[in-house]
């Protein structure tokens, strides 16, 4: 007589295949990293916003006479040059936090941690009218005024756009920040990065020009802004 013999798994055996499955997810997790992906995907979108805001403004100074990085029809909130002190009241840094965000708005007086004579007020504007491209929007240029129409359809908000405290902005604040000078007419447009990548591995804010190495800076002058009482 032949016997069929069926066996099935021990429980040991499926153990160990449990652990081992168990041991490849965690593997697989650290080496996915899916927390760091995520950092660098709104890195990358912040580059890329930055990139964008930059060729508007370059299309919009060379396409529209007198142009006006300020204010719908003004350069008053600039400062007077790239270099000159931020004083008190006058110059405004703009932010892509708007002012009606849970919580108290913009308020700081030391300009991201520099300290500037009294500071600058900063300037906001509602969420509303944040990414309005009419001059009203955080970036107050009017690009509606270049011919043929805005080159952008919106202003973009950095993907995360938080500040911890709006009455003491940190530079570590995961939110855009743009300022002016009046003579010659120049901007510069700023962000924080967070991901390893962009900060340790390829650190992307030492390498862009800026006069800071703990904010991603672009624009056709790096030192209107900064990060720290020796670089406001």
């Amino acid at each position: 007589m032949i016997k069929n013999k069926k066996e099935g798994f021990t429980l040991l055996e499926l153990l160990i295949v449990i652990s081992i499955i168990a041991i490849l997810s965690v593997a697989l997790v650290i080496v996915l990293n899916p927390a760091e992906t995520l950092k660098k995907a709104r890195d990358a979108q912040r580059i890329a916003d930055l990139s964008t805001l930059k060729s508007a403004i370059g299309i919009y100074t060379t396409s529209v006479n007198p142009s006006y990085l300020g204010g719908a029809a003004s350069n008053a909130i600039c400062k007077t040059t790239p270099a000159t002190a931020w004083g008190a009241g006058t110059f405004k840094i703009s932010y892509s936090y708007p002012s009606d965000s849970p919580g108290a708005a913009i308020t700081d007086a030391t300009l991201d941690g520099g300290t500037g004579a009294g500071g600058s007020t900063s300037r906001q504007t509602t969420v509303a009218l944040g990414g309005l491209t009419d001059g009203q929007g955080w970036v107050p240029v009017n690009f509606d005024g270049v011919p043929g129409g805005s080159p952008i359809s919106n202003i973009p908000a950095d993907p995360t756009n938080t500040i911890a405290a709006p009455g003491a902005v940190l530079w570590t604040d995961l939110v855009y920040r743009y300022g002016c000078a009046a003579a010659p007419l120049t901007f510069e447009i700023d962000a924080q990065l967070e991901s390893e990548a962009y900060t340790v591995t390829d650190n992307k804010r030492v390498k862009d020009g800026g006069n800071t190495a703990t904010l991603f800076e672009t624009g056709t002058n790096l030192i209107i802004l900064g990060a720290g009482a020796t670089e406001f």
